[in-house]
């Protein structure tokens, strides 16, 4: 069985894999739609984490995990909690970088229907504001939001993923004009250069950096 992933499970697992390997999943692209009640955000106050949505010409680029199949159920049952708010389990083809054949990979994506976790579109600007201030059990959704941004820059800079550098440019534009989240802005690289805070060179950071 493999998993998907596309947002943290890029950079924390938290289960057996005995391979992994980058590719796209086509038809989708990846969106910060989906609301955060429970990980990077409160119910009271919920953040903002990305899921997939379908696009025609979309792919999205991610990496995909092989689960030994003595974990397989384990691992269904972990990514099952770990993704309840709002998120399916649904199959999708995966093509591997490297060209080799595509095959299934199992990804949790955002229900668009009968979901109140899905926000649907929304500009840029207020999703940067939110991500900004909000606050979970798993940390501040700043850090999920740049240390994305971060990783496709490192892994996969041909990608297309203009939204979420849309999204790390007005956090951080946010963050130089009010003064927040400076600790957390250098933990994760970004320096403060002529006044404005600038990411670190892609081959800077690294997923082995969990």
């Amino acid at each position: 069985m493999w998993i998907f992933g596309y947002g943290s499970l890029l950079w924390y697992t938290d289960f057996e894999y005995q391979e992994v390997r980058g590719g796209h999943v086509g038809g989708y692209v990846r969106r910060f739609w989906q609301l955060s009640p429970d990980h990077r955000g409160t119910p009271e106050a919920p953040g903002r984490t990305v899921t997939l949505v379908a696009s025609p010409k979309g792919a999205c680029w991610g990496l995909a995990y092989k689960v030994p199949e003595e974990h397989e159920k384990a691992t269904i049952a972990y990514l099952d909690h770990r993704e309840k708010a709002g998120y399916t389990c649904e199959k999708k083809l995966f093509a591997p970088d490297d060209g080799s054949p595509p095959f299934n990979v199992h990804v949790y994506i955002s229900a668009s229907e009968d979901n109140e976790f899905h926000a649907g579109p929304s500009e840029d600007e207020e999703i940067a504001r939110t991500i900004l201030i909000r606050h979970g059990p798993s940390g501040p959704n700043m850090e999920y939001a740049l240390k994305l941004a971060l990783v496709l820059r490192s892994h996969s800079p041909h990608s297309d993923d203009d939204h979420v550098y849309s999204i790390e440019r007005r956090i951080l534009e946010l963050a130089q004009t009010t003064g927040q989240a400076k600790d957390s802005l250098e933990k994760l690289g970004y320096r403060l250069v002529d006044g404005k805070w600038t990411p670190p060179e892609a081959n800077e950071y690294s997923l082995l950096k969990r």
